[in-house]
């Protein structure tokens, strides 16, 4: 297979490209370039910004696409325009962000999307609060764009290559051990794909020619935060080590939210992380074991990986205050 994956060179493109590359298939990158060496020296590497010119896909014909960075629906149209019909099955990774609130624990992939209310969804600065509707906006385009369409809605990926600090904060956190502040409720509903498992579960999409819509997601319904950091400490934490939950409410009393503990979801959208798994389990998304996950994580965060400890959480000094005042 002649796969273009636009973007490829972090996180869940890199383990995309990964599995494509392992598998034999012929690979091109198209991206920005880092400044630094790019990974992957066995696929051919296009540099360019997919905002400002594309004239490096003219002429070129692909039996597959994979597009990890579209968040924009003008983007998703140029990159159409510039393929002319020569880029073979489409693959977009959009988000379960895209949902409108699920109406409960099993949603499936028909649930209703998220109706964005903007005359010109291109024109919006990209934030939070609008990045699932510009995600349904893409999708969007991107049906209107190719005949052969499948979409991937990821709830949060983790491991090695993590920009974003969320996930290798707990394992960071935990591997220190001591006393570690829980948010609870620690029966919240919680769902993430091991990006590993995600980027093989792909590429045989792909290869199968199999099209539609598809949650990423490993756990089925009822999988807890709790056994996501009981998980983490069976896997990583030393014997010192002790989960101390404290009530979500109290903690949003403090001011505490869900960017200082990460993943937590303040009690909020709970159900967005309780999805049904079955149609991409069917069409051959495996699990590896949980700690697999963790282990493969904390290798890379201890072998140099980007972590940075204090980006996106609590430090030790406010966490060790909040633990002292918990009530009993």
């Amino acid at each position: 297979m002649d796969l273009l994956v636009v973007g490829g060179t972090r996180f869940v493109g890199r383990h995309l490209v990964g599995a494509a590359v392992a598998g034999g298939h012929r690979v091109t990158l198209l991206h920005r370039g880092s400044g630094a060496e790019d990974p992957f020296p066995e696929a051919e590497h296009l540099h360019a910004d997919r905002d400002e010119d594309l004239s490096a896909l003219r002429g070129r014909r692909f039996d597959a696409t994979v597009d990890v960075c579209g968040y924009w629906p003008r983007q998703v149209r140029s990159l159409a325009a510039a393929l002319d019909g020569a880029g073979g099955h489409h693959l977009f990774v959009s988000s379960v962000s895209a949902y409108a609130d699920p109406p409960g624990p099993g949603a499936d992939e028909s649930t209703r999307l998220v109706d964005i209310d903007a005359i010109d969804p291109d024109s919006l600065p990209m934030t939070g609060e609008v990045y699932g509707g510009l995600k349904v906006e893409c999708e969007r385009a991107a049906s209107e764009s190719y005949e052969q369409l499948t979409i991937v809605r990821p709830t949060y990926v983790v491991g090695p290559h993590d920009p974003t600090d969320r996930f290798c904060w707990w394992v960071d956190r935990i591997a220190r051990g001591g006393r570690v502040l829980a948010p609870g409720p620690a029966d919240a509903p919680m769902q993430l794909v091991d990006v590993i498992d995600m980027g093989q579960w792909m590429v045989r999409l792909l290869e199968d020619g199999i099209t539609g819509p598809y949650h990423a997601c490993s756990t089925d319904p009822g999988w807890t935060f709790g056994e996501m950091l009981e998980g983490i400490a069976a896997a990583v934490a030393p014997d010192d080590t002790e989960l101390v939950w404290a009530d979500g409410g109290w903690l949003r009393e403090q001011g505490v939210d869900g960017g200082e503990l990460p993943l937590w979801s303040e009690g909020e959208h709970e159900q967005s992380m309780a999805l049904d798994p079955k149609r991409a389990r069917d069409t051959g998304l495996r699990a590896r074991p949980f700690a697999e996950t963790v282990l493969d994580t904390w290798r890379w965060m201890r072998d140099g990986g980007a972590f940075r400890r204090g980006r996106v959480s609590l430090t030790d000094e406010r966490a060790a205050e909040l633990l002292s005042r918990i009530p009993s």
